[in-house]
C-alpha cells in the first residue's frame, strides 16, 4: 500500500515542525514549502532534524502559480494550510500583508482544489482570535459562538474560515476548519508573549537583563501545547466528512498568571521586575479566550495531554540550555 502524501504550507513553524514529526511517525510522506529568507540558515531551523525524511521547496502564499504547481506535482492526499502572519499586534501594523496572506492564502489554494478536482482533503488553521469579544452567557467560545474579530489578524483569518466553509458547500471539497485557541511550545518565536516571558526571566535570572517589558497583563488566554494540537490538526481530516472544530483546553489563565508562574520557578519575584508599556498595547484589546471543545472530544477522541505548568517548564528549561 502506497504511503498517505501530506503537503504542509509553514511546514518550518511551530506547528508545522510537530506537525511533520507525527504525520512521519503515521507513515506519511511528507512535503512543505518554506518562504526564501535572505539568512537561510534559519528558515529552516525547526525542521532541520528532520530533512532527509521530508520535501521541502520554496514557496510563497502569494505565488498562485508556483503552489499549484507543487500541488500538481505531489498530488496530495491530505493539504494542511498552516502558513499566515501569526502575530496579532504586528497585524495592525501590516494589515495589508496579513490579509494577502491570512485571507487570500487559503482562498488560492481552495481554487487551485477546485479546479484540479482531486479530492485532496484540506484543513484550514483558523482562530480563536476570530471570536474577539464575544463570549457565551457560560463564558466559553464554541463552534456556533458570533464571531466578531477586533484585529486585522483576526479579520483575515475570519474569512479564510468563512471562504473554507463556502467552498465546501458550493464546490463538494473536503475542507474543514481547526478553531484553534492558544497553543505554545519551545519552538515558539521570541517575539511572542510566552517565549518573550520565559526567555526574558531567565535572561534577568542570569544577570543578562534588569526588566521584562510588557502590555495588557490582564488579558486572558486559554493555552495548550502545539504538540496535542497538531494531533486534532490530523484527526479533522480523518473524519468521514469535513466540519469544523474548536481545538483548545477549555482553561484559561492571564498574561499575569504566566509571568507569576514562570519568575516563581526561577525564586524571582515578578513585581521587581515587569514593566508595563503601552507601545505593547494592541489598539483593540481582546480580553478573554476560553473554547469549548467538547465536540472534538466527543466525536474525534481528541484530549489534550500536556499540562499549563507541564509546558511551561518544558519552555523554561529549553531557554535556560540555550542561554548558558
Amino acid at each position: 500500500m502506497s504511503k498517505r502524501i501530506a503537503f504542509i504550507t509553514g511546514i518550518s513553524g511551530q506547528d508545522g515542525s510537530y506537525l511533520t514529526e507525527h504525520l512521519l511517525g503515521l507513515g506519511y510522506e511528507v512535503h512543505g514549502i518554506v518562504r526564501r529568507n535572505s539568512v537561510p540558515e534559519h528558515q529552516e531551523s525547526r525542521i532541520d532534524h528532520l530533512a532527509k525524511d521530508i520535501n521541502v521547496y520554496y514557496g510563497d502564499m502569494l505565488d498562485v502559480v508556483g503552489l499549484k504547481r507543487i500541488i500538481e506535482k505531489i498530488a496530495p492526499d491530505e493539504i494542511y494550510n498552516l502558513a499566515a502572519q501569526s502575530h496579532v499586534r504586528i497585524s495592525f501594523e501590516i494589515p495589508d500583508f496579513t490579509a494577502e496572506i491570512n485571507a487570500l492564502g487559503p482562498l488560492r489554494i481552495l481554487e487551485i482544489l477546485r479546479e484540479l478536482k482531486s479530492g485532496t482533503k484540506f484543513y484550514q488553521a483558523s482562530s480563536s482570535e476570530m471570536f474577539g469579544k464575544s463570549v457565551d452567557i457560560d463564558d466559553f467560545q464554541r463552534e456556533n459562538t458570533p464571531m466578531r474579530p477586533v484585529s486585522p489578524y483576526g479579520c483575515a483569518k475570519l474569512f479564510g474560515f468563512n471562504i473554507t466553509k463556502n467552498y465546501r458547500s458550493a464546490y463538494n471539497l473536503f475542507a474543514s476548519n481547526g478553531i484553534l485557541f492558544n497553543h505554545e511550545s519551545p519552538r515558539r518565536g521570541s517575539n511572542f508573549v510566552t517565549s518573550k516571558v520565559i526567555k526574558t526571566a531567565i535572561q534577568i535570572k542570569l544577570g543578562l537583563k534588569e526588566n521584562l517589558v510588557l502590555g495588557n497583563m490582564d488579558s486572558f488566554r486559554d493555552w495548550g501545547h502545539s504538540k496535542d494540537y497538531v494531533k486534532a490538526m490530523h484527526l479533522i481530516l480523518q473524519h468521514h466528512a469535513p466540519d469544523d472544530w474548536v481545538v483548545s483546553t477549555g482553561e484559561t489563565r492571564s498574561v499575569r498568571d504566566l509571568v507569576s508562574l514562570v519568575f516563581e520557578q526561577l525564586n524571582l519575584n515578578y513585581h521587581d521586575y515587569v514593566i508595563q508599556d503601552d507601545k505593547f498595547m494592541r489598539p483593540e484589546e481582546l480580553p478573554f479566550l476560553r473554547g469549548d471543545s467538547t465536540k472534538i472530544r466527543t466525536n474525534l477522541g481528541w484530549s489534550p495531554l500536556i499540562s499549563f505548568e507541564s509546558m511551561v517548564t518544558e519552555m523554561i528549561d529549553y531557554w535556560y540550555k540555550k542561554l548558558t
